[in-house]
């Protein structure tokens, strides 16, 4: 094989591993998410796609089934702001499938100005990390039925220029409010959640892992910013299908290991083929990533019961 076609390859979902596969992706309608959802359908995995509107959901189905005929694919309405529809979402999805083997939340708030979410939660953090918590801890039964499966978190470089974590400050109300700080810190929540929620299935010995992937600087809202910005995402980005290459990778190539994070293999990670990274320290600190666990908890209502009941 050409070592151009094996670059391209990791990019790609391994079908082997997904016919007869249920995956859920968050954030399914556009960039990213319709680039993973897109290519988990085309190697054969029934993919329902959870989005805030519906009616996208449903268009980007249309979009699907033009690059893979014959997809399985269903819409389902999914709010990451609001915990009520978290949790109908939760429900509807249980209904329809008795068993989940791939849960991508991929869905995300991007240097949104200042906000609050339905719940009052800072927007960043509500919809990155809080509403993601939730989501998954409504899904695990489902996940760990399944015998074999992969929860993969996105997060993002941005998370290496946050400043420490401040877990009495979720919600960024101490100082001044900036969007790309109020952004990186959600997504280092992320990585402390992932690297927390893996480590607790281990020990309750459940056959789910959980990794992380980011995308590098992917072109995927090519209309934000000023001028300059457009020009840099013009020269610089990658385009959709490669930023969604490492989670894809994350989701479906065989030997990888709960706890590890993927992003691309360039300078700087901001491009190139998949390949295992490493994140920022704090992101592995077990005591912090606890106490963000209990806060988690308090503030979405949702305790990940598998594990309070210690199986």
């Amino acid at each position: 094989m050409a070592a151009t076609e094996r670059t391209a390859n990791k990019g790609r979902a391994h079908g082997a591993l997904l016919q007869g596969k249920v995956a859920v992706v968050t954030g399914a309608n556009r960039g990213l998410g319709l680039e993973i959802a897109a290519s988990l359908a085309a190697a054969g995995a029934a993919v329902v796609l959870a989005c805030r509107d519906l009616g996208k959901a449903g268009q980007a189905a249309g979009l699907i089934r033009q690059r893979a005929p014959g997809a399985a694919l269903e819409p389902m309405a999914l709010d990451l702001a609001e915990l009520a529809s978290i949790r109908r979402f939760a429900t509807a999805c249980a209904g329809r499938f008795p068993t989940l083997d791939l849960l991508v939340n991929n869905a995300s708030a991007i240097l949104v100005p200042r906000g609050e979410t339905r719940d009052g939660f800072e927007t960043h953090m509500g919809v990155n990390h809080l509403g993601t918590f939730a989501l998954t801890g409504l899904l695990l039964d489902r996940l760990g039925a399944a015998g074999s499966a992969r929860i993969v978190n996105t997060s993002s470089l941005a998370h290496r220029m946050a400043k420490a974590f401040d877990i009495d400050d979720l919600q960024y109300r101490n100082g001044p409010y900036r969007e790309m700080e109020a952004y990186g810190r959600s997504k280092l929540a992320t990585l402390l959640f992932t690297f927390e929620l893996d480590r607790r299935l281990r020990r309750a010995g459940l056959p789910v892992i959980a990794v992380a992937a980011h995308p590098g600087w992917s072109n995927t809202n090519p209309d934000r910013g000023g001028v300059l910005m457009r020009l840099m995402n013009d020269l610089m980005a990658q385009a959709p299908a490669q930023g969604a290459a490492p989670a894809l990778y994350a989701a479906t190539m065989p030997g990888v290991q709960g706890g590890e994070f993927f992003g691309p293999g360039g300078l700087q990670e901001l491009r190139g083929p998949p390949r295992r990274v490493e994140a920022r320290p704090e992101a592995r600190d077990a005591a912090l990533a606890a106490k963000l666990w209990e806060r988690s908890e308090q503030l979405t209502g949702v305790k990940y019961r598998v594990f309070a009941e210690g199986r």
